[in-house]
């Protein structure tokens, strides 16, 4: 299934996505899409539905988050060794693990914001893994059974706050409100059989920044649930961004940063597209 909500900022409804890619509408039978509704039985029991049976949203919404309830959101840094070259950081020996403010959690299609003063706001598509039942210290071979499914993200990211500020604090320059659109799908695992065979791609204003695979992880979705499980426990809703592949602005000779009136568009194949319109902070 590729469940959504759709709607207003704060008025987000539940729905999902048919076979022919029309959205129809699941809020005659749950409230929203919450961790509640990530849990393996309850996904089971959506799965039984027949979507025709369902109500068609006309028009074109706009797509929120697909889920509500993101308890936390955690980031991979450095997971694509050709994204640690153009860094010019080590390829790490285990995984580095930062955490972004859920209150950055933005809708895919939602502008982005470059907040006062910031000159080196950037991209990063990634893979989104969704905790559906809680984890705490699990082995990598059972840590996908954890999963409800995957999501596109776009880590955008400040670098001047990230590096720079204060001797360099991640959390600090990828927490910025509008720097975490999600979706535009919460694609349930079932439809994702291997997580590490997913195309990644960015574009800025319509050229090719950014291609990449997820089998070219350092460390795979299931170490990285793994591993997230052993420093905290996970909990349904949760999100783990993956790492971005070669590409960001920051690794281009001279670096282009995003500005006012650029277009960002990113995509992973069953994972949907988002686009995003790049904005000053008003």
């Amino acid at each position: 299934m590729k469940l959504l909500r759709y709607g207003p900022p704060g008025l987000e409804r539940p729905g999902l996505l048919d076979a022919g890619g029309a959205i129809r509408d699941l809020s005659g039978l749950l409230a929203d899409i919450g961790p509640d509704t990530l849990s393996p039985a309850a996904l089971q029991a959506l799965a039984a539905l027949d979507p025709r049976r369902l109500p068609v949203v006309d028009g074109a919404p706009r797509l929120g988050t697909p889920w509500r309830g993101i308890g936390k959101f955690v980031a991979v840094g450095l997971n694509y060794g050709r994204h640690a070259a153009e860094a010019g950081m080590a390829i790490p020996a285990e995984p580095t693990l930062f955490c972004k403010w859920t209150s950055c959690v933005s809708g895919p299609n939602d502008d982005i914001v470059i907040p006062p003063g910031c000159t080196r706001v950037d991209w990063e598509v990634e893979l989104g893994i969704v905790i559906g039942s809680r984890a705490r210290a699990v082995d990598e071979a059972g840590a996908l059974r954890h999963v409800a499914g995957y999501c596109l993200a776009n880590d955008v990211s400040e670098r001047e706050y990230q590096i720079d500020r204060g001797g360099g604090q991640w959390g600090k320059g990828k927490g910025f409100d509008s720097f975490g659109p999600l979706g535009p799908y919460l694609v349930t695992a079932d439809e994702v059989p291997d997580p590490q065979d997913l195309e990644l791609w960015l574009e800025l204003n319509g050229e090719r920044r950014q291609t990449g695979h997820t089998g070219d992880m350092i460390f795979s979705c299931a170490r990285l649930v793994s591993e997230c499980s052993r420093v905290m426990t996970l909990e349904p809703g949760d999100v783990i961004i993956t790492g971005t592949p070669a590409g960001v602005g920051m690794g281009a000779r001279p670096p282009r940063y995003l500005e006012a009136g650029d277009v960002v568009t990113l995509g992973g194949g069953v994972l949907g597209t988002q686009t995003q319109r790049v904005v000053a902070a008003g």
